[in-house]
């Protein structure tokens, strides 16, 4: 059924999309003397998972233009609005709706009366370091954008976003990291052949892996004649990569490939781990007997709390180790799976194992 002029229009999107239902409205037009034409200047309603969703929203945007009800729409209203438009455009949107979750003391808040201390109060709480709140302050700054093209605030509100202050941040909730020592992982050397675990650590220190990347790894991913393996599964896009092998670790390879499991990491009876039993039952009682880490009880709590050298730490370890034989940052960052930290970095960083190799092998 074709829709009236000046009406709007409601459209499918190609490809596999979570609402592939676009819904547009013509706003202006764009003139080109010298081709003798004009174009039509379109604005996005929203994104709807099914045609009937689309064409209600028209509906209801044509009886009250862009439903925004300016002077009591919410700052989760707006979101909302936003993210339906803007999640459509980039492929990773968990990084928003993290930051989204930092601003649950000011969701019900109408937008317009929305002050510069309302968001400077959401990022001195939120407990979050530099990361995400350089996400959180960037989501703002396109929820303000939007909010200006919508007429829901003038444009100076928008200025008002570069005042925030990010630059002091901390997780009262995180972890200090802290690499192993020289000292540490030679005792893990010294130590190995007694517990076929602590090759795991070993592992992990010489490949840069995070935790859940070794433990979801499959033998059918690892090219031990080669020297590499694949990471299939990370927690972001810079992590699916080739990871080299180092010599040093190859016989841990080997006896973990003769293991009768799918994945490289087993337990005892050639299961695939789970995070929480490796590190609560592995991990944990491994640092205890090795003397890098304990049991301390913390103000304020009834139980003991583990203190020590936690997974993480070796993938600190191994960059500390790349940095100190002068390794590239770009093949360091390459070979653990961090994002550029520039344009020249993201732009000149197609590595060949190789390269990855010579650079394992220095630590």
């Amino acid at each position: 059924m074709k829709l009236p002029n000046k009406y709007g229009s409601v459209y499918k999107l190609s490809g596999k999309r979570r609402k592939p239902w676009a819904v547009r409205k013509t706003v202006g037009w764009k003139q080109v003397p010298e081709k003798m034409k004009s174009y039509p200047i379109y604005e996005f309603i929203g994104f709807y998972a099914t045609r009937t969703e689309a064409l209600q929203a028209l509906a209801a945007y044509n009886e009250d233009p862009y439903d925004l009800h300016l002077d009591t729409i919410t700052f989760a209203e707006v979101y909302e609005k936003w993210s339906d438009i803007h999640f459509e455009k980039i492929k990773d949107t968990n990084g928003y709706k993290a930051a989204f979750k930092t601003c649950k003391d000011i969701w019900e808040m109408k937008f317009v009366e929305i002050k510069l201390d309302h968001l400077q109060k959401v990022c001195d709480e939120s407990g979050k370091n530099t990361p995400t709140l350089k996400t959180l302050k960037n989501m703002f700054g396109l929820m303000y954008d939007y909010a200006v093209i919508h007429e829901i605030v003038t444009p100076d509100k928008r200025e008002m976003v570069k005042f925030v202050d990010i630059s002091k941040p901390g997780n009262p909730n995180a972890y200090n990291r802290q690499p192993f020592t020289k000292k540490e992982t030679k005792q893990l050397w010294d130590a190995q052949p007694s517990n076929q675990y602590i090759s795991v650590v070993l592992i992990l220190i010489y490949t840069g892996l995070r935790i859940g990347e070794l433990l979801e790894l499959k033998k059918e991913d690892v090219h031990l004649d080669e020297r590499w393996f694949f990471v299939q599964e990370s927690k972001t896009s810079a992590g699916i990569r080739e990871v080299p092998i180092a010599e040093k670790v190859v016989p841990f390879f080997e006896y973990w490939m003769k293991k009768d499991c799918d994945h490289l990491i087993c337990t005892p009876d050639e299961k695939p781990f789970t995070y929480r039993n490796y590190y609560d039952s592995y991990w944990i009682p491994l640092m205890l007997q090795m003397n890098m880490g304990k049991y301390v009880i913390e103000e304020g709590k009834k139980e003991p709390v583990y203190d020590g050298h936690r997974p993480h730490d070796t993938r600190h370890t191994c960059v500390s180790l790349l940095t100190e034989a002068k390794v590239d940052e770009r093949i360091v960052q390459k070979i653990v799976g961090h994002k550029g930290q520039n344009v020249t970095q993201i732009v000149y960083t197609h590595l060949e194992l190789p390269i990855k190799l010579e650079a394992i092998n220095k630590i």
